[in-house]
């Protein structure tokens, strides 16, 4: 409805769709939801916070814990159940800064602040829908950039090219759903992620097509959950998720976006705080396929529990 009277909103909806909602962006309370979508915010332009030092430390889950998941994916795999799974976990935090102060100090394209909720801060893009067109970025594969000759390393690994074709392949498939001529326009290009602790490299690509559907509703409901935190073929390693994972992931993984009233723009909730009690947990995964080793999948894991900090 919103979409049809071009009136601008928000629009929040979580990895299971069972919880999603929407808001008037002139109905946002700050103290509440506070937002960014590229150039689109409601935090106050004059607004900063860059604390000099601050707490943050993580109790990651052990690696014997992580391989008894991973086995059991691998297992999957081996059966033919599924070829590539997004396998997440959670690991809680030791912090001295609350979920908004992270939000504001985290320099990301896409954040969200939920108060007493969460707080994301995605690097990862979801679509974009403009001038009749939609478009996609999925991100797979990520590298410590602090290792020799890592993006030659990264563009090379077997593991990580398999997975990203994986994904992008479902991807093109996804938008086929409501659009032709799905093409993909750049393959596995590199974005520099700079964060409190490393700098990562990431592999991207990007999709698009034109659009034969038009109402918003109707496209999400074909393309989400997205692909390059599921897996593939999709529907049966969102049912292995479950039973591997016991718990819903709720908004991690999710999507969230902006409608401005002409185009939409959207992100993948990863790099995601949640807040239980007086706790807060950062979730983190990567994807699983045939090549991968439990020790550099555990890594990749932990490498993506970071705030990407700049005081710049």
């Amino acid at each position: 409805m919103l979409g049809k009277q071009k009136e601008p909103f928000l629009f929040v909806i979580d990895f299971e769709g069972i919880q999603p909602f929407i808001f008037p962006l002139k109905d946002i309370i700050p103290s509440q939801i506070q937002y960014v979508v590229k150039e689109i915010t409601n935090v106050e332009k004059n607004y900063s916070y860059f604390p000099n030092t601050f707490l943050f430390e993580y109790k990651q889950v052990s690696f014997d814990k992580y391989r008894k998941d991973f086995d059991k994916v691998l297992m999957h795999i081996f059966r033919g159940d599924t070829y590539l799974l997004n396998l997440t976990f959670r690991s809680e935090i030791l912090t001295d800064l609350s979920l908004q102060e992270i939000f504001y100090i985290a320099d990301s394209p896409y954040k969200l602040f939920v108060k007493n909720k969460f707080v994301c801060f995605s690097p990862e893009p979801f679509v974009q829908i403009k001038n009749g067109k939609i478009f996609s970025y999925p991100m797979k594969g990520t590298i410590n950039a602090d290792l020799p000759d890592a993006e030659r390393i990264l563009l090379n690994d077997a593991k990580e090219m398999a997975e990203h074709y994986t994904i992008v392949d479902l991807i093109r498939n996804d938008l086929s759903q409501v659009a032709n001529n799905v093409r993909v326009e750049r393959f596995r290009y590199i974005d520099t992620i700079r964060t409190n602790g490393k700098t990562l490299l990431q592999t991207s690509s990007e999709i698009s097509g034109d659009l034969f559907i038009h109402d918003l509703g109707a496209i999400f409901e074909k393309i989400i959950p997205a692909g390059s935190v599921t897996g593939a073929p999709k529907q049966k390693t969102i049912e292995i998720i479950q039973a591997i994972e016991k718990k819903d992931r709720g908004f991690y993984t999710g999507v969230f976006g902006i409608f401005d009233g002409e185009n939409l723009y959207s992100s993948v909730m990863i790099r995601f705080i949640s807040q239980i009690g007086k706790k807060m947990y950062y979730h983190s995964g990567g994807g699983i396929v045939s090549h991968s080793i439990a020790k550099k999948e555990y890594r990749e894991m932990i490498d993506k529990i970071y705030l990407p900090y700049s005081k710049e």
